[in-house]
């Protein structure tokens, strides 16, 4: 699919998650900390600030956008690759550590492909795994 450019103006819902008009992003590859009330119960949520996840992402909004629809989820939410004056925005909360990397989402490794945050992040995740400690 060919990167679209975009004729709205981008809105950070969450940490993960953009507005275009009525259409609902969903950045691939990653899992931010959830907004107050919107962790289900029994889900292992992201860890961290959600509302700097979300402010960090809002943050990064300013520049022309391009976004490569890569699917939908079952939210109805499109599932992109969102790229601001050439930044994509995954790979931007991962290197901020505002979200984490989830390989299964990463439609076609194109995230881990572009960003060493993402290796960093698996790194980590197995050595915790493991039960050794990491060093930030």
């Amino acid at each position: 699919m060919l990167p679209t450019i975009l004729a709205c103006s981008l809105i950070a819902v969450d940490g993960d998650t953009l507005r275009c008009g009525r259409e609902r992003i969903r950045l691939v590859a990653i899992d931010a900390p959830e907004l107050p009330g919107h962790c289900r119960r029994g889900r292992r949520c992201a860890p961290g600030d959600p509302v700097a996840s979300q402010r960090h992402l809002a943050a990064g909004l300013t520049g022309r956008a391009t976004i490569e629809r890569v699917g939908r989820d079952r939210y109805g939410r499109t599932l992109a690759l969102v790229r601001v004056s050439g930044v994509d925005l995954s790979c931007r909360q991962l290197t901020a550590r505002q979200a984490i990397y989830k390989v299964r989402w990463d439609n076609g490794g194109r995230v881990a492909a572009i960003c060493p945050a993402a290796h960093r992040d698996r790194r980590q995740r197995a050595h915790r795994a493991a039960g050794a400690t990491t060093r930030t």
